[in-house]
C-alpha cells in the first residue's frame, strides 16, 4: 500500500514539492522516534539535506520537542549554520557541528540521526562495543563506526575527527555519547537507527544474567550482512517507510502541518 496523498497534501503555497515532500518526512521521524521513547527533551537532533544546488539542510528547531515537531517549524540553514529563511529562528550548535560536518562531506548523506537514547549511551560506554549477538547487530555491524567522546561537539576541529572515523560506513556509535545513522532517505535512516538501538538494547539484556553469551560460527556474520543490501541502499526503507506513516496518520498526523 502506498501512503495517502494527504500525508503531503498541507504543502504552503509556493513551496517546492521536492522539499515540502522531505519536510513531512523528517517531521515524521521525529514523531516516530518520539514514539518509541527515544528523544532527550530537546537535546537530539535530525537533519535532511534540501534537494537543491545550494546545499540547504533542515534541522529541528532548538527548544522544540521531538513530539512537537511539524513539517512547517523544521528551520532550513545553509552550511555555515545560518538560517536562511528566518534570522531570528534557533537551531542547537552541536546539532549544526555534528550534521553539517557529514552532510558536507558525505553525498550520500541526505537524512543523519543522532540520538542519546539509554541503552545506546549505556552501550557506547562499554569497551566490548556491539557483539555480533543477534540478527539485528550481525545485519549492521559491519557498517559500524566509533568516535571517541572529546566533549559536547561544539569544537568545529571536532568534525574532521568525526567524519574520518565514519568514512564511508553508515552507523556510528559515539563513545560514552550516543548513536548516528546516516541514509540516502528518511526510511532508509529510521531502518539503520532502529536496528542499531535495537541491537544495542538486545545486548545489554543478554548480558544482564550469569550464563554464557552464544556467539555465531565463523562467517556468519559476514554472510547476514551479504544478505542485508536493503538495508543500507534505501530499498529496505522504502518498503517499511509507508507502513510507518500510515501508522502516523492513524495516531499522531499533526507532523504534516
Amino acid at each position: 500500500m502506498e501512503v495517502g496523498q494527504e500525508t503531503y497534501a498541507q504543502r504552503p503555497p509556493g513551496m517546492d514539492p521536492d522539499e515540502w515532500k522531505m519536510r513531512v518526512d523528517l517531521a515524521a521521524l521525529f514523531r516516530l522516534v518520539a514514539l518509541e521513547g527515544w528523544d532527550d527533551l530537546i537535546f537530539t537532533h535530525i537533519s535532511c539535506r534540501v534537494p537543491g544546488p545550494e546545499h540547504h539542510f533542515l534541522l529541528n528547531p532548538f527548544g522544540m520537542t521531538f513530539g512537537e515537531v511539524t513539517a512547517s517549524s523544521l528551520v532550513k540553514i545553509d552550511l555555515s549554520g545560518r538560517p536562511v529563511e528566518d534570522p531570528t529562528a534557533i537551531v542547537n550548535p552541536a546539532g549544526f557541528v555534528i550534521h553539517g560536518a557529514i552532510h558536507m562531506a558525505r553525498e550520500d548523506a541526505c537524512c543523519v540521526v543522532h540520538l542519546h537514547t539509554v541503552d545506546g549511551a549505556a552501550l557506547s560506554a562499554r569497551r566490548e562495543g556491539l557483539l555480533p549477538l543477534t540478527q539485528h547487530a550481525m545485519i549492521i555491524e559491519q557498517e559500524l563506526a566509533y568516535h571517541d567522546y572529546e566533549g559536547v561537539v561544539l569544537d568545529m576541529d571536532e568534525r574532521e575527527r568525526l567524519v574520518a572515523d565514519l568514512g564511508a560506513k553508515h552507523l556510528m556509535i559515539l563513545r560514552n555519547h550516543g548513536t548516528l545513522a546516516v541514509g540516502p532517505n528518511c526510511g532508509a535512516a529510521w531502518l539503520l537507527i532502529y536496528y542499531l538501538e535495537r541491537a544495542c538494547s538486545m545486548q545489554l539484556r543478554a548480558s544482564s544474567g550469569e550464563s554464557d553469551l552464544i556467539l555465531p560460527g565463523e562467517g556468519v556474520p559476514a554472510r547476514v550482512r551479504s544478505q542485508s543490501d536493503a538495508w543500507f541502499d534505501g530499498t529496505g526503507g522504502a518498503y517499511a517507510w509507508p507502513a510507518l506513516l500510515r501508522k502516523l496518520d492513524r495516531i499522531d498526523p499533526g507532523y504534516r502541518s
